[in-house]
């Protein structure tokens, strides 16, 4: 545990991972493990094979967890990949595997003999909807649209682990920028051939986090007993689409003036793109700042630069 961050003592816990072989699964298994938490993956019936270890079939409403040791934490990380166009069959996927699968999650940790103290549930920033330049925080109430409905759709399906007496810890996370994964390793190829640019017009706000920040934030919350319900995982400074474009251009040396119109981005990706890419989310980190966590990358630039050195560790 990172005591300077925290004021905590180490804390040593059995934390079972769902979505543990995704981008961010992946490096919260590897993190969590350094710090010396014992990690408990729940994977899928089909990948499990009948091997020991807790597993589960969302889609089918099964999930087996007697054969996992006293869990004392969850990361609850399972979902769709949002960043696809969105039929009404994608709709339904992203739907199920997030409100259905966490509803069904909660409910197996309810039934337990002995719950686990608490779930860390990632959420997103979408929860605000398309915000223009209002400053927003977890004060801050619900936006309308997909990502909107189905954020406070999947927070409330968190509630049999509520009544259960589980702390539930929802992390509204923004983009969560790496260089191994997610939307910037997707950006990375045109800016290097110096074919990016701004989106739209550029000036919606688009809220990130480092992935290292990340890790650390969810460790936080699962040691820090005052955290429960909205907490944004985000950097203290967000920035518009344009200052992002900008920003990424100069880290890699190369120019970055060939914006996406409004209209071909709606074309290409449609709703999808309206709400995710062209949507504005002006978001700070209010209680983690509040409860003392001190974020190792709050500025886009020296995270970029971070981020972008070869020597830089994937994590």
């Amino acid at each position: 545990m990172d005591q300077g961050v925290t004021g905590c003592r180490p804390m040593s816990a059995n934390v079972l991972v769902t979505g543990a072989s995704g981008f961010v699964g992946r490096a919260v298994v590897a993190h969590l493990t350094k710090s010396g938490h014992r990690v408990v993956p729940l994977r899928r019936a089909a990948a499990a094979r009948g091997e020991p270890g807790p597993s589960w079939n969302p889609q089918a409403g099964q999930i087996r967890l007697e054969s996992a040791r006293q869990l004392d934490a969850v990361v609850h990380l399972a979902g769709e990949n949002i960043a696809q166009r969105w039929t009404a069959a994608a709709k339904a996927r992203i739907r199920a595997s997030r409100v259905d699968a966490t509803r069904l999650l909660c409910e197996a940790l309810a039934r337990l003999p002995q719950p686990p103290a608490v779930m860390v549930c990632a959420s997103a920033t979408g929860f605000y909807g398309d915000r223009g330049d209002e400053v927003l925080d977890e004060q801050s109430g619900p936006g309308s649209g997909f990502l909107a409905e189905i954020c406070q759709a999947w927070e409330a399906a968190a509630e049999p682990a509520r009544h259960a007496g589980i702390r539930v810890v929802h992390l509204r996370l923004g983009i969560v920028l790496a260089r191994h994964g997610g939307a910037l390793a997707r950006m990375l190829p045109a800016f290097r051939l110096g074919l990016g640019g701004r989106l739209g017009s550029g000036q919606q706000y688009w809220s990130w986090i480092a992935l290292e920040d990340l890790l650390r934030g969810i460790e936080f919350a699962l040691v820090e007993s005052a955290l429960s319900g909205p907490v944004n995982a985000v950097s203290p400074e967000p920035v518009t689409n344009a200052a992002f474009t900008r920003a990424l251009g100069q880290a890699l040396r190369r120019p970055a003036f060939l914006p996406l119109p409004a209209f071909a981005v709606k074309l290409l990706f449609g709703q999808m793109g309206r709400e995710a890419l062209l949507g504005s989310a002006r978001v700070r980190p209010a209680r983690l700042l509040q409860s003392g966590f001190a974020f190792r990358f709050p500025e886009l630039t020296a995270a970029l630069k971070h981020l972008l050195a070869e020597s830089a560790p994937l994590s």
